[in-house]
């Protein structure tokens, strides 16, 4: 419980409350917080960010209260052309490590849709719910696929990127339906897409979480439908609040995720789905050459 209520004080502050290594990538996003080197304990850790003494913070644990509320409504896509606010003095991203978003278009830059492709999204898909993002971080440009969230913030994926913009906080789209699914992350959410495209699935709502920080902040939204589907990844933080939704209500929650029980969440699954399709396809095609007496030519 002091973990889940420490996401909650961290989450206004940081980019990402951990630092975040890409599958297959040994790159990785540098968080608002502050890397000491230190070691310890939360309660270690809590004290060094708020540079409180350890009643201080205990106190904070005991009395924080989230105020997160929530819009439900699908986001809309902003142009953001400035890069400061009006009557604000501009920061120096250099030095703070905040993530400044300097412009965003439709999605049409090679490499991100190469991306996009290698995860097993198809570029017009992915052009429905996301924008290119240019941003900078520590002074350096970079540009990223941006998921809008509803307060207006961004979830940022490249090949060599993961992190998020603030405000952060959940995405979700309404197509007025009795039920709910609900999402880790956006690479899910549109795998899901492309699963319903091939086979017929019940009109439903989408609550993508973008953090697992936000699962239990959003059982006031959840609450309000009599069916949740839930796709959570399946580690030991995602099956832990599938199994907490569980205990609060077995005939309202569904937990969906033995769909690929082998791997760690849905966009894992399509992909492994997927590279076996393609596998299994040429080996068809071999044997047809073979039974051809044609062979491979060189």
């Amino acid at each position: 419980m002091q973990i889940m209520l420490l996401y909650d004080l961290l989450e206004p502050y940081a980019v990402k409350a951990a630092r975040t290594v890409l599958r297959g990538e040994g790159i990785s996003n540098n968080p608002d917080l502050p890397d000491t080197g230190q070691g310890g304990t939360i309660i270690d850790f809590g004290i060094r960010y708020f540079k409180c003494s350890i009643a201080d913070f205990l106190n904070r644990l005991s009395t924080y209260q989230s105020s997160e509320s929530f819009s439900f409504h699908p986001p809309t896509l902003p142009t953001i052309t400035a890069a400061s606010n009006a009557g604000e003095k501009e920061k120096d991203t250099t030095q703070t490590g905040k993530i400044l978003i300097t412009d965003t278009r439709p999605l049409a830059n090679i490499s991100l849709i190469n991306y996009v492709v290698s995860r097993c999204i198809p570029p017009g898909l992915a052009g429905r719910y996301c924008v290119e993002v240019d941003f900078e971080l520590y002074g350096k440009k970079q540009t990223a696929i941006g998921f809008p969230n509803n307060a207006g913030g961004y979830e940022l994926r490249s090949p060599t990127f993961k992190g998020s913009s603030s405000p952060k906080t959940i995405t979700t789209f309404s197509k007025d339906s009795n039920q709910l699914t609900v999402l880790e992350g956006f690479f899910d959410f549109l795998s899901y897409e492309v699963i319903a495209s091939e086979q017929p699935m019940a009109t439903s709502d989408f609550l993508v979480l973008n953090s697992l920080a936000f699962f239990h902040r959003s059982r006031e939204v959840m609450d309000q439908y009599p069916t949740v589907n839930l796709y959570l990844d399946r580690n030991k933080m995602g099956m832990a609040c599938t199994q907490a939704a569980l205990q609060w209500d077995k005939t309202k929650y569904i937990d969906r995720s033995s769909l690929y029980r082998h791997g760690q969440d849905l966009n894992q699954w399509l992909t492994e789905r997927n590279s076996l399709h393609q596998e299994s396809l040429l080996k068809k095609m071999e044997r047809r050459r073979h039974r051809k007496g044609g062979g491979l030519r060189r």
